[in-house]
């Protein structure tokens, strides 16, 4: 959003951002190649392959066991088009991280499989922005503020709040 609109935000905090999918989490690029070749054909069809991504994202095995109880979750696997459309993007995004100009803390696990931290780090480096941080949390996994024991997560809020009493006491005065 920052890209296609500079200047409508005062800061963003990204918790494992999706700046590129994880390779692990890519289908191999031949099979890439027919999706996107079926995908022309039935846009919105469920063919994607997927791997269990509350086992991918959760590291406390007690929340993994509770994801399918999340009403608000897409458990479904993607549509053609909509993945399709995600590795664009995330494609675009890796190429204009320098363009990313507002203040900025980035959270990332570094034991991510599903959005590779490395680009986190990327980010975190190119952005132009003067005002940036980064935290990466050692043995911490994908989901930073669900699918985490709870030290982890706590820690994780309270790096937010911290952050986010910084910045609004930079605006303020």
């Amino acid at each position: 959003m920052h890209l296609k609109q500079p200047n409508a935000w005062s800061g963003a905090c990204l918790v494992a951002p999706m700046c590129k999918i994880a390779d692990d989490m890519v289908p191999p690029w031949i099979l890439k190649q027919i999706l996107i070749g079926v995908a022309n054909i039935l846009p919105k069809q469920k063919l994607v392959p997927q791997k269990d991504l509350a086992e991918a994202a959760f590291r406390d095995i007690k929340k993994r066991e509770l994801t399918p109880y999340n009403v608000i979750a897409y458990k479904d696997k993607p549509r053609l088009r909509t993945a399709l459309e995600m590795l664009r993007t995330t494609a675009e995004i890796e190429q204009n991280l320098e363009k990313v100009s507002l203040p900025i803390l980035i959270l990332h696990g570094e034991n991510d499989i599903v959005t590779d931290p490395a680009v986190s780090k990327a980010l975190y480096e190119k952005a132009s922005s003067s005002d940036k941080n980064i935290i990466m949390y050692k043995d911490a996994g994908h989901s930073l503020l669900e699918g985490e024991p709870d030290d982890m997560i706590n820690r994780v809020f309270s790096d937010i709040i911290s952050w986010l009493d910084e910045q609004s006491s930079n605006t303020a005065g």
